[in-house]
Order: structure tokens, then sequence, then C-alpha cells
């Protein structure tokens, strides 16, 4: 149990450095301190350069990718090839009479093309682009999930987006992602998508999560669940044996496009 508030920072300075990430609860049941004495100790250190908050927690400074999130224009452009087959592929995992999610995302764009024009098959998203895909088919049920409408990525966020999904519950979610690590999750740049993906996650019956290899060991700066919570892995033919290895102790199939 420390108290001292110098010792106990330097303790979590030394503990965010060691393990790239924290989480608040842990800690404060580890240093005898209640959660909001841990989150004051976080926000000092955030404002030291010594770490960056994240929810439920904060993650080393130096572990972050703090590059700007790059254009929609940019993401369709970055390993297009590879995002084609992975939407191919888990288009195929759809079945008639299910409901899924589609995150935004220029992955899950790959998925609605490939959708089978099925009308035993609800997709609910909060993606424009996407939309735009899923309404040139002819007989697929569709929900539009509403809200503020994000330009850097024509996607919808907010307090009114969460609610609609509130009293949901669908077959899967098909998650996109910005950063994929097994130590600190699975991560993106903007707090609000982390929020509503955190709001899909509760509402799918299983989760499965896309994305090329280029994003495997990134980190942004907002997480949205830890790697425990998902049960599928899409994505292209390059897995690391990191990744194999962790699929085989936390649980989730890996399905390589």
């Amino acid at each position: 149990m420390i108290r001292d508030t110098s010792e106990r920072r330097q303790r979590i300075s030394t503990l965010v450095r060691e393990r790239g990430s924290v989480q608040v609860a842990p800690l404060a049941e580890s240093f005898g301190v209640s959660m909001q004495t841990i989150r004051k100790d976080l926000r000092f250190l955030a404002t030291r350069g010594v770490m960056e908050r994240s929810y439920g927690g904060g993650i080393s400074a130096e572990a972050v990718n703090v590059t700007a999130e790059p254009p929609v224009e940019v993401k369709r452009s970055s390993h297009a090839d590879e995002k084609v087959r992975i939407g191919k592929l888990a288009a195929a995992m759809v079945s008639p009479g299910e409901s899924i999610v589609l995150d935004s995302g220029t992955t899950t764009l790959q998925i609605a093309r490939f959708l089978p024009d099925d009308e035993d098959i609800t997709v609910l998203t909060n993606d424009l682009d996407i939309l735009s895909v899923l309404a040139a088919k002819e007989r697929l049920n569709i929900v539009m999930l509403g809200g503020m409408l994000r330009r850097k990525n024509r996607a919808f966020y907010g307090a009114q987006t969460v609610a609609a999904l509130e009293n949901l519950r669908v077959d899967k979610l098909f998650l996109g992602v910005d950063g994929f690590d097994i130590e600190c999750g699975i991560t993106t740049h903007y707090e609000p998508e982390a929020m509503l993906n955190r709001k899909m996650v509760e509402a799918a019956r299983a989760v499965i999560a896309v994305t090329d290899v280029s994003k495997f060991g990134r980190v942004c700066l907002h997480r949205i669940v830890t790697v425990e919570n998902i049960h599928h892995l899409v994505t292209d033919d390059a897995v690391p044996s990191e990744i194999a290895s962790a699929a085989q102790r936390l649980g989730f199939k890996i399905h390589e496009a």
C-alpha cells in the first residue's frame, strides 16, 4: 500500500514504461487508494509526457502511435488488394437470417461490396459510404445508425448513434481497427468511435475483427476493447507468429484471406 503521492506516481511511471499500459482499477487496488486518486495521478503523468490517457487507464507515450489519422482517401489506397480479399472472405461468413453490424472503415466497405443481396440479411452501419454500397442492393435490409457526421471519415458518431444500439442484439459485428496489439488491445484514433465500437461489441453475439497485417503492433490513443473480446480475426495471409500464438492462447480464430 503506497499512499505517498510522489512515490506512487513514480511507481506508476515505472509500471507504464515496463508494461506499455496500465489500468485504473488494478492500480487503485494495488496502491490502496481510490480510483479517483489514480485518475489524478494518470492526468498528472500525462501532462509530464510520461503517458497518454486511454479508456480506463493509460498507455506509454513511447508506445502510442501519435501520427495523425490519415484521410479516408489515403486509407482506401493503402493495402487495397488485401482489403478486397479480406472483405470477400468476411462477407462469406454472413448467412441468411442473420443481422450484422458493419463498423465504419475502408475494410468493412469491401465487406459491404461482397455481401449477398438477400432479403433475410439485415445490416446496420454508421458509415455513409457503406450505406451507399448497400443501398445499391435491392433486397438487403438496411438500418442506418444516425448521429453527427464526421466528415473526416464520412461516418456518424455521438450519443444518438450509441443510443440507437441500446436495445438491439445482432448476430455479428465486423469491427475495423486502426491498431491491433496483443497487450494494448484494439485501438482507434477517435474517442467517439471507440465509445460507439464498445457499444457495438456489447450488442453482438460474435465480434469479428477485420484488418490487414499493417495494423498489427500499432497502438492508437483510444482503446476499444482488449483482444480477449474478439471471436474471429479476418486478415491477409502474412499473420505474425505472435498473433497466431495469441489466437491459440486467447481463443479467437484466425481466417486468412
